[in-house]
């Protein structure tokens, strides 16, 4: 099935725009005080109402912000965005404020484990959130990570599809077929992920009310290993087939097992319907990648190299045949992201050989494919970190960890990053192009959940464009000169929910 695809994708030419194939993110990330603990702040104010907001919502606690990005075909434009979301996040942060740094969350007590369980504004999902503390535990929620969604052009798509259609009888069939290729190499290759990007070694006080024998010692990531933010051993989800896969998903959720899709983690999840029913005939649209840890190294929370790199990894997989023996296979990549995941963050892994072979491979890829400058740098920079452990995220981590924690390391980061986006001149300076007052405007619109595009006329004249539930307005830099941004865009969008009232902890 999907013989020869390399080949096909170098006869159509598709290799630069498999290469822009959109990206967008979902950073989770934690809100705490000035003394490194999570906030007893609400969520804040300055925000619109997560029933509806495209860009800031909260997932499992109050306190745990989830920054969403449009998807883009250029990495680059993906991180503006992102720096963007991040600024507009922490200028409206409330009282003293930050945001921690790391996936693992900061030192836990009784007191905060009781105000985690006891505060919790979304009355709409607060059924599905008492199931998952009885079920799982307040610590398990959390865990903060990096969501990666991913969708092939759909020009590539269907260009590809001419050459496959003696083997599909549908466009969405081969859809799914390309799809769940990526799919199930991506859980074989998951392990390379885990050593290249972990960051999450050790768990500080209070996660775990006993600590496991293996974690007395650092390891890759505790986020994805079996300790993390994972379903339990016999509730896993096969990747062996589509149909199998959904078919397994569907009667967990039937049988009570799973609350809903929403309860599976697996290290992919299919993405585009409805229900597990309705991706053989609708078809995947996107796929989400969970596979990354925070990065305390950029203040956005994930690793620019990261992206770059999964850019062209993303065409190994879609490129790489399966082997004969899947099921077999598959069984033992989820051993070896386990082992990787709790190998000691210092030492080279134990599949080092296997890490040069998909290098050598995705080597060979890049050349038929004619692969320009960046990409061939961001695999040299990569296969670097594969032969030298000290250069992955955890274990330059371990620089910093004092008494088995890494508290002071964390809260250091988190002032810095504070100071550094609230001290610049600029309100938001991915778009220092603007004017402070169309600047003002912007993060206004954002702030209330108004989504925001920048685009250019014939005449390269800047365009802000803002979208609200069906409604688009147009406005040039001029138009944003107002006193009142916020009356502005009510004025604009009538249908603009007003604020939530604030809340009192």
């Amino acid at each position: 099935m999907l013989d020869n695809l390399l080949a096909v994708i170098r006869e159509e030419n598709l290799s630069e725009q498999l290469y822009h194939s959109l990206v967008g993110l979902e950073i989770e990330e934690q809100r705490i005080d000035q003394h490194g603990r999570l906030s007893r702040q609400p969520h804040p104010s300055k925000l619109g109402s997560r029933t509806f907001h495209p860009y800031l919502q909260t997932d499992f606690t109050e306190t745990q912000l989830e920054v969403i990005t449009d998807p883009n075909p250029n990495i680059g434009g993906t991180l503006d965005q992102l720096d963007t979301l991040q600024t507009v996040v922490y200028r409206s942060l409330e009282g003293d404020d930050r945001i921690w740094p790391l996936s693992m969350p900061p030192v836990m007590d009784a007191d905060d484990l009781k105000f985690v369980a006891g505060h919790f504004d979304r009355p709409a999902i607060r059924p599905y959130r008492e199931y998952l503390l009885k079920k799982y535990g307040i610590q398990h929620g959390c865990l903060t990570g990096v969501h990666v969604n991913y969708s092939l052009p759909d020009p590539v798509i269907h260009r590809l599809y001419s050459h496959y259609t003696k083997e599909f009888d549908s466009l969405v069939g081969f859809k799914n077929a390309l799809y769940f290729r990526i799919t199930q190499n991506f859980v074989r290759y998951q392990w390379l992920l885990t050593y290249l990007f972990g960051a999450s070694p050790i768990a500080e006080k209070g996660f775990f009310e006993t600590v496991p024998e293996v974690l007395k010692r650092p390891v890759r990531s505790i986020r994805n290993s079996r300790y993390g933010f994972v379903n339990f051993p016999q509730e896993q989800v096969t990747y062996a087939s589509l149909p199998a896969h959904l078919t397994q998903l569907q009667r967990l959720i039937d049988d009570g097992t799973y609350f809903s899709a929403h309860e599976f983690y697996g290290p992919v999840r299919l993405k585009g319907q409805g229900n597990a029913r309705d991706f053989l005939t609708g078809g995947i649209q996107y796929l989400e990648l969970r596979d990354f840890d925070n990065t305390p190294f950029t203040a956005n929370g994930v690793s620019r190299h990261a992206l770059y790199f999964l850019k062209i990894f993303m065409i190994y997989l879609l490129t790489r045949d399966l082997p004969d023996d899947l099921n077999g296979a598959l069984a033992a990549a989820r051993d070896q992201n386990q082992a990787v995941a709790l190998e000691n963050p210092l030492a080279p892994t134990q599949y080092q050989a296997a890490g040069e072979r998909v290098f050598k491979e995705m080597r060979a890829m890049a050349d038929q494919l004619q692969a320009h400058t960046e990409q061939w740098s961001v695999i040299d920079d990569l296969e670097e970190v594969l032969m030298h452990p000290e250069l992955t995220p955890a274990a330059k981590l371990m620089e910093h960890v004092e008494q088995d924690s890494l508290m002071t390391y964390g809260q250091a980061v988190a002032r810095r990053w504070y100071h550094e986006r609230l001290g610049t001149d600029q309100l938001l300076p991915r778009l220092k192009q603007l004017s402070e007052h169309a600047q003002r405007f912007i993060l206004v619109a954002m702030q209330d959940g108004i989504r925001f595009f920048q685009v250019r006329d014939e005449d390269g004249e800047d365009l802000l464009m803002f979208t609200f539930d069906g409604v688009t307005q147009v406005l040039q830099d001029r138009d944003t000169r107002v006193v009142d941004p916020d009356k502005r865009l009510r004025q604009l969008f009538p249908d603009l929910p007003p604020l939530p009232a604030p809340l009192h902890y």
